[in-house]
């Protein structure tokens, strides 16, 4: 049917605002949602993406903590310049509104403190999504069945095998994916209805009709001891007593992929979750497809050259197999293998990449060698040097290094010199 012929008014808001602690040292210095992902993304791009492809053009982006590299993102690359005032991608910085003058103390206070622009923009649905997930979705197809059920508040989620349902919010849904409860991180929660071996984990994802989201805001500030959180607080407490369905995400259908495609999404949370989603973009066929020309991902349109390979010579030869390279690379004599590099990467002569993430700007020196690592934006590794090959020796040398023993180096502030276990 899609928005336009259904002449729904819809708000999109974006949270933002998350420390992402468990994902540092990549977000030692920027928000969660500005890391870069699959070359020249940023995580933020998937969201704003899905918004703008499902004919939803008035959206404010939460920020909060460590926010200028995001903004700075924002600023080159989602302003859209129009004059029409219904046609924005409006940064909102905390602006400490309430009356404690406080930063954003949980994902509802978040939106009541900006309460102010839900009203102004008088729409008849409001959609709030976070900013920190890897998906493909199209919003138009949840916003349909939530006005079919006539919801109040329609929660988007994604069946789980029932082993993990001690690391998401699960809901409790009838046949019907009316929603009974809510049950955080809990292993013994109920599965989904007909299916045993599944739980409905919630994706943190909602779509709210304007006057319910507006009433339950205002109720949720008045009580001091809430946690003025969606999951924790407001949701749980209208289980069962409101009009709250559950939005099957594999259900959802994205324009340009085979009707049997399976719906990718990816909490990319922690070091291991984010190197594990760049990786799936190596195969031949991969889950998430970043080359649908019908829902393209956007972002920062960047001047750069294209990537070049240069020499041919049997021991000084650039070429790249399995991977992803991004423009402005040279691979100057160096080999890449099952990895995804970022924006004006180079890698000289001898230098062997295998299984790894090179974000923008990282320079590899002759001969060196790296091995299931993530490099910040800048690093420069020397020549000779080795990482991810002695994890002891990586961690002497200040990297940080997962339990399963994936390095991350470098910073984002500028450029900075990486020494390795030369040889």
């Amino acid at each position: 049917m899609g928005l336009k012929l259904m002449r729904i008014r819809v708000l999109g808001i974006v949270l933002a605002g998350g420390k992402g602690t468990r994902l540092s040292p990549l977000t030692r210095e920027r928000a969660k949602p500005a890391v870069p992902f699959g070359g020249k993304y940023r995580i933020i791009d998937f969201v704003l993406s899905n918004f703008i492809n499902s004919g939803i053009y008035s959206i404010y982006v939460l920020t909060q903590f460590r926010s200028q590299s995001l903004l700075q993102h924002l600023s080159e690359g989602w302003q859209f310049g129009s004059l029409l005032k219904n046609q924005f991608v409006i940064p909102v910085p905390a602006q400490m509104r309430s009356e404690t003058e406080t930063w954003y103390q949980g994902t509802a206070d978040a939106i009541y403190q900006n309460i102010n622009l839900v009203e102004q923009a008088d729409p008849h649905v409001v959609a709030i999504f976070g900013g920190d997930h890897i998906y493909r979705m199209n919003i138009a197809n949840m916003i349909e069945y939530h006005v079919a059920k006539a919801a109040e508040v329609t929660i988007a989620a994604i069946p789980m095998p029932k082993k993990h349902a001690d690391e998401f919010g699960v809901i409790e849904a009838n046949e019907d994916d009316r929603i009974l409860g809510f049950h955080e991180k809990n292993p013994n929660a109920p599965t989904m209805p007909g299916d045993p071996e599944q739980v409905y984990a919630s994706m943190g994802n909602y779509i709210f009709s304007t006057r319910t989201l507006l009433s339950l805001l205002e109720e949720d500030a008045k009580r001091p001891e809430s946690h003025h959180d969606f999951g924790k607080d407001i949701l749980p407490k209208l289980a069962g007593n409101g009009r709250m369905f559950a939005y099957n995400f594999q259900s959802n259908r994205i324009p340009g992929e085979p009707a049997d495609a399976v719906p990718y999404w990816r909490d990319v949370g922690t070091i291991e979750a984010y190197y594990e989603a760049n990786m799936d973009l190596r195969y031949v066929s991969p889950a998430l497809n970043l080359y649908n020309r019908e829902w393209p991902l956007r972002s920062t349109s960047y001047s750069d050259p294209p990537a070049k390979f240069t020499f041919d010579d049997a021991n000084r030869r650039g070429q790249a197999i399995d991977s992803i390279v991004s423009g402005g690379c040279i691979l100057s004599g160096g080999v890449v293998r099952n990895s995804v590099l970022g924006r004006g990467v180079r890698v000289h002569a001898g230098a062997l990449v295998e299984d790894s993430v090179i974000l923008d700007n990282c320079d590899i020196g002759r001969r060196a060698k790296i091995r299931r690592a993530i490099l910040d934006k800048n690093a420069r590794v020397a020549e000779d040097a080795m990482i991810g090959y002695d994890a002891e020796a990586d961690r002497a040398r200040g990297y940080h290094v997962t339990e399963t023993g994936i390095v991350v180096v470098g910073g984002e502030r500028s450029p900075v010199d990486i020494t390795g276990l030369v040889v």
